[in-house]
């Protein structure tokens, strides 16, 4: 069975070379829109979290904790979350997942 040739060298001189640059250029603009833009979005969109948090908010860690804020510490980047009356555990700050509703 014979398959076709998408590239000869010998006739077209160098177009080859363009054709597969094209081809990366093709690929890279796809893993971009597919791969990169998303993440950066979500990457931004956690990081507003972050500096919106504030005492008394109601918090999901990457853990699967549930809390509420009790103090944060810029300086160190660490929070103290509430889990029960007389339980409070200090956890950084970026392994704060999401807030949640009552």
């Amino acid at each position: 069975m014979n398959w076709p040739i998408l590239m000869s060298g010998g006739a077209e001189g160098g177009s080859g070379g363009i054709v597969t640059l094209i081809w990366f250029g093709l690929i890279f603009v796809i893993m971009y829109l597919l791969l990169i833009r998303p993440q950066r979005k979500k990457q931004k969109e956690h990081n507003l979290l972050l500096q919106q948090l504030k005492k008394g908010d109601k918090v999901v860690t990457s853990g699967g904790m549930f809390g509420t804020i009790f103090a944060i510490d810029e300086e160190r980047n660490r929070v103290v979350l509430k889990i029960s009356n007389d339980i409070k555990m200090e956890f950084l700050k970026s392994s704060i997942a999401a807030k949640v509703d009552s």
